[in-house]
Protein backbone atom coordinates (compact mmCIF):
# COMPACT_ATOMS: atom_id res chain seq x y z
CA UNK A 1 0.00 0.00 0.00
CA UNK A 2 1.48 3.13 -1.10
CA UNK A 3 1.80 6.37 0.93
CA UNK A 4 -1.17 8.37 -1.00
CA UNK A 5 -3.11 4.97 -0.38
CA UNK A 6 -2.56 5.21 3.40
CA UNK A 7 -3.33 9.17 3.24
CA UNK A 8 -6.83 8.69 1.54
CA UNK A 9 -7.38 5.94 4.15
CA UNK A 10 -6.93 7.65 6.90
CA UNK A 11 -8.60 11.07 5.41
CA UNK A 12 -12.07 8.99 5.02
CA UNK A 13 -11.42 7.38 9.04
CA UNK A 14 -11.14 10.92 10.03
CA UNK A 15 -14.14 12.20 7.83
CA UNK A 16 -16.27 8.86 8.46
CA UNK A 17 -15.98 9.12 12.52
CA UNK A 18 -16.31 12.92 11.96
CA UNK A 19 -19.84 12.74 10.41
CA UNK A 20 -20.69 9.81 12.78
CA UNK A 21 -19.90 12.12 16.01
CA UNK A 22 -22.58 14.84 13.91
CA UNK A 23 -25.29 12.47 14.38
CA UNK A 24 -24.58 11.43 17.54
CA UNK A 25 -24.34 15.01 18.67
CA UNK A 26 -26.96 15.90 17.66
CA UNK A 27 -29.16 12.91 19.42
CA UNK A 28 -27.24 13.37 22.73
CA UNK A 29 -28.11 17.17 22.32
CA UNK A 30 -31.75 16.69 22.07
CA UNK A 31 -31.94 13.87 24.60
CA UNK A 32 -30.71 16.64 26.96
CA UNK A 33 -32.85 19.47 25.97
CA UNK A 34 -30.09 21.58 25.21
CA UNK A 35 -30.58 22.76 21.25
CA UNK A 36 -32.91 25.24 20.00
CA UNK A 37 -34.64 23.14 16.60
CA UNK A 38 -34.66 26.86 15.43
CA UNK A 39 -30.93 26.52 14.32
CA UNK A 40 -30.81 23.13 13.29
CA UNK A 41 -33.37 24.37 11.00
CA UNK A 42 -30.97 27.00 9.44
CA UNK A 43 -28.28 24.13 9.17
CA UNK A 44 -30.82 22.42 6.96
CA UNK A 45 -31.66 25.06 4.63
CA UNK A 46 -27.95 25.74 3.87
CA UNK A 47 -27.66 21.78 3.67
CA UNK A 48 -29.95 21.54 0.76
CA UNK A 49 -28.68 24.04 -0.90
CA UNK A 50 -25.28 23.11 -0.65
CA UNK A 51 -25.81 19.05 -1.30
CA UNK A 52 -27.86 20.05 -4.31
CA UNK A 53 -25.61 21.98 -5.98
CA UNK A 54 -22.91 19.27 -4.81
CA UNK A 55 -25.05 16.52 -7.06
CA UNK A 56 -25.47 18.81 -9.84
CA UNK A 57 -22.54 20.40 -10.12
CA UNK A 58 -20.47 17.96 -8.44
CA UNK A 59 -21.27 14.46 -8.63
CA UNK A 60 -23.17 14.05 -12.06
CA UNK A 61 -20.45 15.64 -14.13
CA UNK A 62 -17.73 13.47 -12.12
CA UNK A 63 -20.00 10.56 -12.64
CA UNK A 64 -19.98 11.33 -16.35
CA UNK A 65 -15.78 11.93 -16.77
CA UNK A 66 -15.88 7.90 -15.03
CA UNK A 67 -17.99 6.37 -17.42
CA UNK A 68 -16.17 8.17 -20.07
CA UNK A 69 -12.86 7.20 -19.14
CA UNK A 70 -13.53 3.74 -17.91
CA UNK A 71 -15.75 2.95 -20.85
CA UNK A 72 -17.96 0.97 -18.56
CA UNK A 73 -21.49 0.33 -18.66
CA UNK A 74 -24.02 -1.39 -17.33
CA UNK A 75 -26.69 -0.52 -19.09
CA UNK A 76 -24.32 1.34 -21.95
CA UNK A 77 -22.04 4.44 -22.27
CA UNK A 78 -22.63 7.30 -19.97
CA UNK A 79 -26.09 7.33 -20.52
CA UNK A 80 -26.48 5.03 -17.62
CA UNK A 81 -24.62 7.15 -15.22
CA UNK A 82 -28.73 9.00 -15.20
CA UNK A 83 -30.17 5.48 -14.59
CA UNK A 84 -28.00 5.45 -11.74
CA UNK A 85 -28.97 8.88 -10.26
CA UNK A 86 -32.69 7.99 -10.66
CA UNK A 87 -32.12 4.57 -9.29
CA UNK A 88 -30.79 5.88 -6.49
CA UNK A 89 -33.28 8.87 -5.91
CA UNK A 90 -36.44 6.30 -6.06
CA UNK A 91 -34.75 3.87 -3.57
CA UNK A 92 -35.05 6.40 -1.01
CA UNK A 93 -38.59 7.35 -2.21
CA UNK A 94 -39.31 3.82 -1.93
CA UNK A 95 -38.29 3.11 1.73
CA UNK A 96 -39.38 6.57 2.67
CA UNK A 97 -43.22 6.11 1.26
CA UNK A 98 -43.42 2.43 2.03
CA UNK A 99 -41.27 1.25 5.20
CA UNK A 100 -41.85 4.85 6.84
CA UNK A 101 -44.59 6.27 4.99
CA UNK A 102 -44.87 9.38 7.08
CA UNK A 103 -41.28 10.07 8.03
CA UNK A 104 -39.83 13.45 7.43
CA UNK A 105 -37.36 15.95 8.89
CA UNK A 106 -39.43 18.02 11.69
CA UNK A 107 -41.84 15.62 12.80
CA UNK A 108 -40.85 15.45 16.15
CA UNK A 109 -43.06 18.52 16.24
CA UNK A 110 -46.15 16.77 15.31
CA UNK A 111 -46.52 14.11 18.37
CA UNK A 112 -49.78 13.32 17.32
CA UNK A 113 -48.38 11.56 14.00
CA UNK A 114 -46.20 9.42 16.35
CA UNK A 115 -48.70 6.42 17.25
CA UNK A 116 -46.36 4.00 18.32
CA UNK A 117 -42.91 2.94 18.61
CA UNK A 118 -43.47 1.12 15.22
CA UNK A 119 -43.45 4.85 13.70
CA UNK A 120 -40.11 5.96 15.33
CA UNK A 121 -38.38 2.34 14.34
CA UNK A 122 -39.72 2.67 10.61
CA UNK A 123 -38.31 6.54 10.94
CA UNK A 124 -35.04 5.45 11.70
CA UNK A 125 -34.67 2.96 9.51
CA UNK A 126 -35.84 5.29 6.80
CA UNK A 127 -33.00 7.37 8.29
CA UNK A 128 -30.53 4.59 8.46
CA UNK A 129 -30.77 4.01 4.82
CA UNK A 130 -30.12 7.68 3.93
CA UNK A 131 -26.81 7.63 6.31
CA UNK A 132 -25.67 4.69 5.12
CA UNK A 133 -25.55 6.24 1.43
CA UNK A 134 -23.75 9.04 3.44
CA UNK A 135 -21.09 7.28 3.96
CA UNK A 136 -20.83 5.65 0.15
CA UNK A 137 -20.99 9.10 -1.09
CA UNK A 138 -18.13 10.29 0.89
CA UNK A 139 -15.97 7.09 0.34
CA UNK A 140 -16.84 7.14 -3.57
CA UNK A 141 -15.88 10.61 -3.72
CA UNK A 142 -12.64 10.04 -2.02
CA UNK A 143 -12.21 6.94 -4.26
CA UNK A 144 -11.64 9.79 -7.02
CA UNK A 145 -10.32 12.65 -5.62
CA UNK A 146 -9.54 13.81 -2.42
CA UNK A 147 -11.35 16.99 -3.25
CA UNK A 148 -14.27 15.89 -4.31
CA UNK A 149 -14.15 13.68 -1.07
CA UNK A 150 -14.08 16.83 1.58
CA UNK A 151 -16.68 18.52 -0.91
CA UNK A 152 -19.37 15.37 -0.67
CA UNK A 153 -18.32 15.35 2.99
CA UNK A 154 -19.47 18.94 3.75
CA UNK A 155 -22.52 18.69 1.83
CA UNK A 156 -23.62 15.77 4.01
CA UNK A 157 -22.07 16.80 7.42
CA UNK A 158 -24.39 19.97 7.51
CA UNK A 159 -27.30 17.83 7.75
CA UNK A 160 -25.84 15.18 10.23
CA UNK A 161 -26.82 17.38 13.71
CA UNK A 162 -30.35 17.56 12.33
CA UNK A 163 -30.67 13.86 11.20
CA UNK A 164 -29.45 13.20 15.01
CA UNK A 165 -31.94 15.77 16.50
CA UNK A 166 -34.69 14.42 14.10
CA UNK A 167 -34.58 10.47 15.11
CA UNK A 168 -34.19 11.63 18.71
CA UNK A 169 -36.96 13.33 18.95
CA UNK A 170 -38.73 10.96 17.29
CA UNK A 171 -37.81 8.36 19.84
CA UNK A 172 -38.87 10.58 22.54
CA UNK A 173 -42.27 11.21 20.99
CA UNK A 174 -43.44 7.78 20.64
CA UNK A 175 -42.60 7.11 24.15
CA UNK A 176 -38.94 5.50 23.96
CA UNK A 177 -36.82 6.26 26.84
CA UNK A 178 -33.72 9.11 26.27
CA UNK A 179 -31.49 6.29 26.33
CA UNK A 180 -32.83 4.63 23.57
CA UNK A 181 -33.34 8.13 21.54
CA UNK A 182 -29.22 8.78 22.64
CA UNK A 183 -29.14 5.44 21.16
CA UNK A 184 -30.76 5.61 17.62
CA UNK A 185 -28.29 8.45 16.54
CA UNK A 186 -25.37 6.44 17.18
CA UNK A 187 -27.15 4.00 14.99
CA UNK A 188 -27.22 6.96 12.55
CA UNK A 189 -23.42 7.10 12.84
CA UNK A 190 -22.76 3.73 12.57
CA UNK A 191 -24.79 3.20 9.52
CA UNK A 192 -22.41 6.12 7.65
CA UNK A 193 -18.83 4.22 8.92
CA UNK A 194 -20.36 1.05 7.47
CA UNK A 195 -21.19 2.47 4.24
CA UNK A 196 -18.27 4.28 3.76
CA UNK A 197 -16.24 0.74 5.10
CA UNK A 198 -18.40 -1.33 2.61
CA UNK A 199 -17.46 1.03 -0.26
CA UNK A 200 -14.00 0.88 0.07
CA UNK A 201 -14.20 -2.66 0.33
CA UNK A 202 -16.13 -2.88 -3.09
CA UNK A 203 -14.23 0.08 -4.87
CA UNK A 204 -14.13 -1.02 -8.20
CA UNK A 205 -18.04 -0.19 -8.02
CA UNK A 206 -17.09 3.35 -7.71
CA UNK A 207 -18.48 4.16 -11.19
CA UNK A 208 -21.80 3.23 -10.48
CA UNK A 209 -21.86 4.27 -6.66
CA UNK A 210 -21.33 8.04 -7.21
CA UNK A 211 -24.14 8.68 -9.37
CA UNK A 212 -26.13 6.36 -7.20
CA UNK A 213 -24.99 8.54 -4.44
CA UNK A 214 -25.79 11.66 -6.60
CA UNK A 215 -29.72 10.32 -6.94
CA UNK A 216 -29.97 9.56 -2.94
CA UNK A 217 -28.65 12.86 -2.23
CA UNK A 218 -30.66 15.06 -5.06
CA UNK A 219 -33.48 13.03 -2.87
CA UNK A 220 -32.69 14.06 0.61
CA UNK A 221 -32.17 17.59 -0.31
CA UNK A 222 -34.94 18.43 -3.03
CA UNK A 223 -37.68 15.98 -0.97
CA UNK A 224 -36.89 16.13 2.43
CA UNK A 225 -35.03 19.39 3.19
CA UNK A 226 -36.52 21.72 0.88
CA UNK A 227 -39.94 20.97 2.16
CA UNK A 228 -38.86 21.95 5.00
CA UNK A 229 -37.14 25.25 3.88
CA UNK A 230 -40.35 26.01 2.38
CA UNK A 231 -42.33 25.41 5.60
CA UNK A 232 -40.69 28.18 7.36
CA UNK A 233 -41.98 31.95 7.33
CA UNK A 234 -40.25 35.15 5.98
CA UNK A 235 -36.80 35.02 3.68
CA UNK A 236 -34.26 34.15 5.97
CA UNK A 237 -34.43 29.99 5.49
CA UNK A 238 -34.72 30.52 1.42
CA UNK A 239 -31.99 32.89 1.64
CA UNK A 240 -30.02 30.24 3.11
CA UNK A 241 -30.54 28.17 0.43
CA UNK A 242 -29.07 30.27 -1.71
CA UNK A 243 -25.83 30.75 0.64
CA UNK A 244 -25.70 27.22 0.34
CA UNK A 245 -25.27 27.25 -3.44
CA UNK A 246 -22.69 29.84 -3.08
CA UNK A 247 -20.72 27.73 -0.52
CA UNK A 248 -19.86 25.13 -3.24
CA UNK A 249 -19.13 27.59 -5.77
CA UNK A 250 -16.60 29.13 -3.74
CA UNK A 251 -15.31 25.98 -2.18
CA UNK A 252 -15.16 24.74 -6.06
CA UNK A 253 -12.52 27.64 -6.85
CA UNK A 254 -10.70 27.07 -3.54
CA UNK A 255 -9.96 23.63 -4.80
CA UNK A 256 -9.33 24.23 -8.40
CA UNK A 257 -6.47 27.58 -7.42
Amino acid sequence: MGSAETIRILVAILLGLTAAAANVIGGLLIARRQWSRRYLKYFIALGAGFMLATALVEMIPESLKLRGDSGSAVFGGTDSVFLYVLAGYFLVHFFEHTIAPHFHFGEETHHEEISGAHASYAALLGLGIHTFFDGVAIASGLLVSTSLGLVIFLAIFLHKLPEGFTVASLMLASGQSRRMAFLSSAILGATTVLGMGLMFVLRGAVDEALPFSAGVTLYVAASDLIPEVNREPGIRMPLLVFVGVALLFVLDRFFRF
